[in-house]
């Protein structure tokens, strides 16, 4: 398989997708304490190391909006705003989860919503990662037919991050589904235009575009596994990288 898309040395600054699913445990619904608290290690863990960590959150533990908009009843305008207001619930889960462990963090909404989250400002956010703050980017755009992942991708090239990094419950992207195909490779590394042509199921193609085009690497890895962020955010080999 191919490896020529190398990998970079330590991160300094990354931007960390979390789907809402790692909020709760396999087939569970909302925030569970047991998965908010992995989550919350392995972030500080990685803070701790001396990275930059910014994070989006999804919120299809809470709700899916494009998949409550296919009844019909609802518009997906509607559901999109409900969708993004589940990320808000995420985020502050995340944040409070996160000081517990001693972590300083600050939750930052697309959605304006001052009693419960801040702003983003991208100015601001940049300081409190200077400051060693984990920020919490929830809200995803604060537009609808935006996916979080395209949320991530958007903020990661206004942060200036070296990285995506692509959380997931699988060690990498594989040329087929591993659990249906027992033939199925992980790559260790891949291009856009590779992972473009396979039609690999890595990001929503608006997103991909965008990292594509600010040249921005994608790290895709399973964030289950104790340490892996770390490892991530240090160079180690983990997961499967992406860039041009």
């Amino acid at each position: 398989m191919p490896t020529h898309a190398t990998r970079p040395s330590r991160l300094k600054r990354v931007l960390l997708k979390l789907s809402g699913e790692a909020f709760c445990e396999k087939g569970g619904f909302g925030v569970e304490s047991r998965a908010i608290g992995h989550i919350a290690r392995e972030v500080a863990d990685a803070a701790k190391a001396g990275a930059q960590v910014a994070v989006v959150v999804g919120g299809g533990n809470i709700i899916r909006g494009a998949t409550l908009a296919e009844g019909g009843l609802l518009d997906q305008a509607v559901t999109d705003h409900m969708g993004m207001l589940g990320t808000v619930i995420n985020g502050l889960a995340l944040r409070e989860a996160l000081e517990h462990e001693g972590c300083a963090a600050r939750c930052m909404s697309a959605v304006p919503m001052p009693s419960v989250a801040e702003p983003f400002i991208r100015l601001r956010a940049i300081r409190h990662m200077e400051k060693g703050r984990v920020v919490i980017l929830a809200g995803g755009t604060g537009n609808p037919f935006f996916t979080t992942d395209s949320a991530a991708a958007l903020r990661a090239a206004e942060l200036g991050c070296d990285a995506v990094l692509k959380a997931t419950k699988v060690d990498g992207v594989y040329s087929a589904d591993p659990k249906k195909d027992p033939k199925a490779t992980r790559y260790s590394g891949l291009t856009f235009a590779e992972a473009i042509e396979k039609r690999l199921k890595i990001m929503d193609m608006t997103a991909l575009a965008l990292c594509q085009e600010r040249r921005m690497p994608v790290l895709v890895f399973d964030f289950d596994r104790a340490g892996n962020i770390r490892k991530a955010v240090e160079g180690g080999d983990v997961g499967t990288m992406i860039r041009v």
